[in-house]
């Protein structure tokens, strides 16, 4: 990847003026452009900035480098939908009605399942409602050039990119996963498959690219949501064997699961696999950038980067780890929740800086229009505050940050509710009523719970927590009068010993030399 390019055009304008007076000309050119890239499944432990020793990410990094690195940045959700409908919102999943992964059983139907659990989810919004001026949509009238690519999950026909203000969609449809794999052909009525063996993650890189060329003289908002690294996973021989070696010379792995709860957790990053995955995701990013300075409008782009939720270390393909935080994709934990975030402003952001100020997956929505210049619709009263005081190095008031999932995650989640009021994290379940209480900033791990130590801070905490959820409306999970502990019981004394052996059987084998991939996979010479 070629040197980012220093921000020339920052320097005609004085740091210290506010995103409004950046932008306030009227003219249409006069607006930054916006790229912001949304990854899948992407903990935040996964990149090689952040700590990962297995995964190299060096365009992500360097990304990361150029700008502002948010240390506690946190999606609006542990699962995809509610967090990508907040993202284009502002507004907490309470609030827009996506609460869980859309497609996700609810009621009575989650028996079918067979996990015997405790409660019944609650029925929840299955689309992004046209009540809802997206980001997308207020970009748009102000002149954007608005253009989506990748994942979209947030409702079919009559719900698509195109129907929440995006100009064009590539690849955006109401299933959350790549149908067909990451290699062509896939299945995808948004986006024709290419050459046999393409890349998907690539694609959609070379799709944003292309846009950006022909929008160069802006503004555009170009949102490239990959659905990487998201299940399956899946890689080239040669990603594979690379990594496959990496993890070899860093010694053997006795054992890479444990027990945590109801499910098993991954404690190492060496799945060769998942690090293939990483790799393409990072020169995909690469192709992006790249295409900015050889356009000669980096100066005058603002780039965002961040995940939808932590990173898969149970269910799905236990992919990753996110050690030293606890728990990761669909869990209440922390490990669920934070999120790598970067945001490079031209003449605002100065390369290299961080911020350990606590943020949410709703503050991007005011972020970027103040940065646009833009007011906030007044027909959508937001949740999130503007971040443009923390990326010009100031201070933003104190405030709690709230959490409510009232369903079962495929990753061993728990119905919970949560309140975040720096330091102290509590964590409500559904399901019996009790409560954890974490002080994150001297156990970030949520290994020792205070809850019984600090018995008025739980109250006036939940206090607060109730008190929200009873405002924003939240639906709650009800016990199932069909419930058998023992069954339930039955399933997680499985789960810890024959489905923990056959865990460790399957990722040890992903390291054998002759280890052979699913038939869809890998079989192209196609390299990129």
């Amino acid at each position: 990847m070629m040197r980012l390019r220093g921000f020339a055009w920052g320097l005609v304008f004085v740091v210290g003026l506010t995103a409004a007076s950046w932008a306030g000309e009227s003219s249409r050119s006069s607006r930054p452009n916006i790229l912001f890239i949304l990854v899948d499944d992407l903990g935040w432990r996964d990149l090689s900035n952040e700590g990962s020793t297995f995964y190299e990410t060096p365009n992500i990094d360097r990304l990361a480098g150029s700008g502002m690195k948010f240390r506690r940045a946190y999606a609006a959700c542990q699962v995809c939908s509610p967090s990508r409908a907040s993202i284009l919102t502002g507004t907490y999943p309470t609030k827009h009605g996506i609460t869980t992964w859309i497609g996700e059983r609810s009621g009575e139907a989650w028996r079918k399942l067979g996990r015997f659990d405790s409660h019944l989810p609650p029925e929840y919004r299955h689309a992004l409602a046209v009540r809802e001026i997206t980001l997308a949509e207020v970009l748009r009238d102000a002149g954007y050039t608005t253009f989506f690519a990748g994942k979209w999950h947030l409702g079919g026909r009559g719900s698509l990119p195109t129907d929440h203000g995006f100009h064009i969609n590539r690849g955006g449809w109401e299933v959350g996963s790549p149908r067909g794999g990451y290699f062509s052909p896939w299945q995808n009525p948004y986006l024709e498959p290419g050459p046999p063996g393409e890349s998907l993650p690539m694609r959609l890189a070379r799709e944003t690219a292309r846009f950006i060329d022909d929008h160069r003289d802006g503004p555009f908002l170009a949102y490239l949501s990959f659905y990487s690294v998201h299940a399956p996973i899946q890689t080239t021989k040669q990603l594979w064997k690379k990594y496959r070696d990496k993890a070899v010379q860093h010694g053997p792995v006795k054992e890479r699961f444990a027990w945590d709860r109801r499910l098993c957790v991954r404690q190492v990053q060496d799945c060769p696999i998942y690090a293939g995955m990483m790799e393409t995701l990072d020169d995909a990013v690469g192709l992006v950038l790249n295409k900015l300075d050889e356009l000669g409008i980096a100066d005058n782009t603002i780039v965002c980067f961040t995940s939808d939720h932590g990173g898969v270390s149970s269910g799905d393909a236990y992919s990753t780890s996110n050690l030293p935080l606890r728990g990761g994709k669909g869990r209440q934990w922390e490990g669920g929740l934070r999120v790598p975030m970067y945001v490079r402003v031209p003449g605002m952001t100065r390369a290299g800086s961080s911020c350990s100020v606590p943020v949410h997956a709703v503050d991007w929505y005011p972020t970027l229009l103040e940065l646009a210049g833009v007011e906030v619709p007044g027909g959508q009263p937001v949740d999130g505050v503007s971040l443009v005081p923390l990326l010009r190095g100031e201070t933003i008031a104190e405030r709690p940050l709230f959490w409510h999932y009232p369903h079962y995650g495929n990753q061993g989640g728990e119905p919970s509710s949560i309140l975040l009021r720096e330091p102290w994290k509590l964590i409500y379940y559904h399901e019996d009523g009790r409560y954890e209480l974490y002080n994150l900033a001297e156990d970030p791990g949520e290994q020792r719970d205070l809850a019984s130590e600090q018995p008025q801070r739980v109250a006036t905490m939940k206090a607060e927590l109730q008190k929200w959820l009873k405002e924003t409306h939240a639906t709650f999970p009800k016990p199932d009068p069909q419930f058998d502990p023992k069954k339930r019981e039955a399933r997680w004394a499985h789960l810890r010993t024959k489905g923990k052996e056959a865990l460790e059987r399957r990722h040890a084998g992903y390291l054998r030399p002759d280890f052979v991939p699913n038939k869809n996979w890998w079989g192209s010479l196609v390299s990129d």
